[in-house]
């Protein structure tokens, strides 16, 4: 394989070991092993006036991972959950054959008083024989997550496993989330420490990959599994995600993910006429688009 990378961004350009781009998926890039859709929420400032209430949606296929820097989110669902996530903890809905949930900003923070919010919403394709299983939930706190330090670099293991760790999230299939901080410029070597394609997100900061300089706000993927040299410049964050990919494609629609074209359509018109496993005490409904 020759060292040919991608940095994701809306434009996607080519940095040696790496593509280069903003988010997944994107136009070279469907997934980055099992992770199919990440979406940057924020950093945005929440209230008096303005709120995060993202209304009543469905899921299939997948299992979604919500991850907050900064500010609270409720999350409700179609299976009872009301779970409310705080900065550094990890909401995991697993959605399997069907789910509905809202997104919102809890009750007590619409004070007037303004708030930042900052996170991620991820999708995690299940494996093909998995699609189909109940949906479930499951909430890891903050200091449930293995969390330690090399030099001025501080580790928190999200999901998964690496560095000879594994995260309590009870995942599907071989799969990796990190979140690293450091303070001085730190050298990354994740040579022998994940398994399987390895994406980079840099959340603040800028890194040095390949001869380049890669600023905030750009996602990069690996195409070679022993990559180039990545240095993370001063007071630089990131989030390290991957895993090994799926030998079957993925079909993805709206929010519904799937091997299987038939699945989604079904998915569609269920939605449609209201026949999908909806939330019994929110009657709010985002239309399919």
């Amino acid at each position: 394989m020759s060292n040919i990378g991608l940095i994701i961004e809306e434009r996607s350009r080519d940095i040696g070991d790496f593509l280069v781009g903003r988010l997944i998926p994107f136009r070279k890039k469907r997934m980055i092993g099992p992770f199919i859709f990440i979406d940057h929420m924020g950093p945005t400032t929440l209230g008096p006036d303005k709120y995060m209430d993202v209304d009543q949606h469905p899921h299939i296929g997948l299992s979604t991972l919500t991850y907050m820097l900064e500010g609270d989110i409720m999350h409700e669902d179609s299976i009872g959950t009301k779970q409310r996530i705080q900065p550094g903890s990890v909401n995991w809905m697993v959605a399997g054959k069907g789910v509905s949930h809202t997104e919102r900003t809890p009750a007590d923070l619409r004070n007037g008083k303004q708030f930042v919010a900052h996170g991620y919403q991820i999708w995690v394709a299940l494996p093909e024989a998995l699609e189909d299983i109940e949906p479930e939930f499951h909430h890891i706190s903050k200091e449930n997550l293995p969390q330690w330090k090399d030099g001025s670099a501080e580790f928190t293991l999200v999901a998964g496993e690496g560095y000879d760790k594994k995260s309590p999230v009870p995942v599907h299939s071989p799969l990796f989330m990190l979140e690293i901080k450091n303070t001085t410029e730190y050298q990354l070597n994740t040579k022998d420490h994940l398994k399987g394609e390895i994406g980079i997100c840099i959340v603040d900061g800028a890194i040095e990959a390949c001869g380049e300089t890669v600023e905030k706000g750009n996602i990069l993927v690996s195409k070679v599994e022993d990559t180039c040299r990545t240095i993370l410049k001063p007071n630089t964050h990131i989030l390290l995600f991957g895993g090994e990919p799926f030998k079957e494609e993925r079909y993805i629609h709206w929010n519904f993910v799937s091997a299987n074209k038939d699945k989604i359509e079904k998915a569609k018109t269920d939605w449609k006429a209201k026949t999908f496993p909806m939330m019994d005490h929110d009657d709010s409904y985002v239309p399919l688009p």
